[in-house]
């Protein structure tokens, strides 16, 4: 397990994560979806998650759910660079009743997010606009290029926990182990 923690005015973090874990999960970030996708996300990626947020949810979720983005990204490039032995690249299409959402993703040390979920408006009361805001954050800090498609779907629940779900599995796929690549780049370097 590894560790970080970050403090602002508006948030205080801490994270701890086994990229080499079973899927376990404890989660209190004091938003209630995005404890949910997080739980679906370690579950599906097989990483441990330990993550605790205070944050300024009496103004909005906005601030908890970007910085939680931030800091979970920064522990997983902890974690996996410089990319070594394991896959690099990893897709999924996941499916949830009528919907189903693509994720392709690069552990390339080169930040880049697509992002195209059609989902506008709120869950209970959590904003979707934030969902794109966590993947931007997750993807710039991990210095992961990731490639969220909506394929299709009409519940914006399962759209937005396809878009988790299929994250989750493009990475435990991307990391899993394969000693025979070495490192995967012809630049030998990641």
């Amino acid at each position: 397990m590894i560790t970080k923690t970050r403090t602002t005015k508006e948030t205080d973090i801490t994270i701890s994560l086994d990229i080499n874990g079973s899927g376990k999960s404890n989660i209190s970030t004091g938003v209630g979806f995005l404890d949910h996708m997080l739980e679906s996300f370690s579950k599906h990626s097989l990483i441990d998650l330990d993550i605790s947020c205070k944050g300024d949810t009496h103004i909005d979720d906005h601030h908890s759910v970007e910085d939680v983005g931030i800091v979970l990204g920064a522990l997983l490039a902890e974690a996996i660079y410089p990319v070594k032995n394991m896959e690099r690249f990893g897709s999924a299409n996941i499916v949830m009743d009528e919907a189903c959402v693509s994720c392709d993703l690069d552990l390339s040390n080169r930040p880049f997010l697509v992002y195209e979920l059609d989902v506008h408006g709120k869950v209970g009361q959590f904003d979707t606009e934030l969902v794109e805001e966590f993947f931007r954050a997750f993807a710039l800090n991990a210095r992961v290029s990731m490639h969220i498609i909506e394929l299709r779907g009409k519940n914006k629940h399962h759209i937005i926990e396809a878009a988790f779900k299929a994250v989750a599995v493009a990475l435990r796929r991307a990391t899993a182990p394969n000693a025979r690549v070495g490192i995967p780049s012809t630049k030998d370097v990641l």
